[in-house]
């Protein structure tokens, strides 16, 4: 009996009830993927034959992780914070060593009867380290060295995620920028990333030549506007000359560099293809003579379909659905593995097909109200500790939610982001799953101030 009170006590329970529902209907996704009429479903459920047979499983083990994190102390939490990212880093090292390549990404670490992604699972050590960095007494975050700490807190597990060939996984990192400014970064670091994914979208679409030009132009015209104050201070000139000299090296080293050295070649073909761009890896085309160049195009058409095919399978599945959806398990494209990557990626195709826009709107709409609720819990808090850590929970979801959506559309690159407690995998499920109910611990003693 007092047990039960210690595990209810405090407890959010519409965060439960939000958890089970995104939980359920993923797990139905994930069935109307695999099913077929002929098929054995005790047989398939008690062999684990299936996805959505061992995905049933990681909800259990899930469960019962839930469970003993809510009767934990909320103070082990806090405690631990620094010492839980140093294992994380450590698992993420112990990758480079002990890692499984599935797809070309070397960031598995095999466990039997499934395989761990330290670098999905270091998102729930990120964002303890943070919570604790910031509610620290002593941490002015005004400060730039302060940021400089947060920064490199929350960027070390991405650049191991790139080492790893996780580039859509390291970029998830970048959603903790949301609780530091909450708690206090200025908005011009905002400006500047923003204006930063602009300039290398622009370098993508326009002529480098062009690009420099216009981007003189600008500065030149800035000058002009601002020529009064240039005279009472010099700095405002250095600082146009230098945000010109900036933005010109980016686009014409920086960006180069990261689609060259950096990032993968299917990568930086799904990025083109996303704006419409074909992409030529082959720097000497010109010393090709005709019939090589016709060669060269029909490659590139063939792998520019293949590229286009996950994407162009997705939209047609989607717009299938229409208002009202074909319902449960009456899909075409779904029951006719139209759809690579169904159960995992494109997870969301399966709802649209189902359940039409409708239902589609729906599962949206859960996980906006699920997100302002996080964002609800965040600021009745009375603990910097669990106002920042619920930030990140919030923003992590925003942005695997945004972007996997958007995915499935086609209005963003196919970078390999889960749906939150939809897609098939037990190390997404695992991380969102302790992500979620470490805040619930958390909100369950909100009169105490942790740190």
């Amino acid at each position: 009996m007092r047990e039960q009170i210690k595990l209810s006590k405090g407890v959010d329970w519409l965060m439960i009830w939000f958890y089970i529902i995104l939980v359920s209907i993923g797990l139905l996704c994930i069935f109307s993927v695999e099913y077929h009429h002929a098929d054995n479903i005790l047989a398939n459920l008690t062999g684990l034959k299936k996805n959505y047979a061992r995905q049933a499983l990681f909800i259990g083990i899930s469960a019962v992780v839930a469970i003993l994190i809510l009767l934990t102390d909320s103070k082990f939490f806090t405690a631990t914070a620094n010492l839980s990212y140093v294992f994380g880093i450590v698992l993420l090292l112990a990758t480079f060593v002990l890692g499984k390549d599935i797809n070309g990404s070397r960031s598995w670490i095999p466990l039997g009867f499934f395989n761990l992604q330290p670098v999905e699972t270091c998102k729930i050590f990120a964002a303890l380290a943070l919570s604790k960095y910031l509610s620290r007494p002593e941490t002015d975050f005004s400060k730039p060295r302060s940021q400089l700490i947060a920064a490199a807190l929350v960027l070390t597990p991405a650049a191991f995620s790139i080492l790893q060939n996780e580039t859509g996984l390291a970029l998830v990192y970048f959603a903790f920028l949301i609780p530091m400014y909450r708690e206090g970064l200025p908005a011009a670091y905002l400006i500047v990333g923003f204006s930063l994914a602009v300039l290398v979208v622009a370098t993508i679409l326009v002529d480098k030549n062009i690009l420099a030009l216009i981007l003189t132009i600008i500065a030149a015209i800035s000058i002009y506007i601002l020529r009064r104050p240039i005279k009472r201070d010099k700095g405002i000139l250095v600082l146009i000359l230098g945000m010109w000299l900036l933005c010109v090296g980016i686009q014409r080293f920086a960006v180069p560099y990261l689609f060259t050295k950096i990032l993968q070649p299917y990568q930086v073909e799904r990025i083109m293809n996303t704006f419409g761009v074909d992409y030529v890896p082959d720097a000497n085309v010109k010393k090709l003579d005709k019939s090589e160049l016709a060669a060269l195009a029909k490659s590139k058409e063939k792998k520019k379909a293949k590229e286009n095919y996950n994407v162009k399978q997705s939209k047609i599945a989607i717009g299938s659905g229409g208002f009202w959806g074909k319902g449960f398990l009456k899909g075409t494209q779904t029951q006719g593995d139209f759809v690579p990557e169904q159960h995992t990626d494109f997870i969301f195709t399966t709802v649209g097909e189902n359940f039409g826009f409708w239902g589609s709107s729906l599962v949206i709409l859960i996980y906006v109200l699920f997100m302002l609720r996080i964002i609800f819990i965040a600021e009745r808090q009375r603990s910097t500790f669990t106002r920042v850590y619920a930030y990140s929970l919030a923003a992590i979801i925003f942005f695997h939610v945004s972007v996997n959506i958007c995915m499935t559309l086609g209005l963003a690159p196919v970078i390999g982001i889960t749906l939150p407690l939809f897609s098939y995998g037990g190390s997404s499920l695992l991380t969102f799953t302790i992500l979620i109910f470490i805040l619930i611990r958390l909100d369950a003693d909100r009169q105490m101030v942790l740190r």
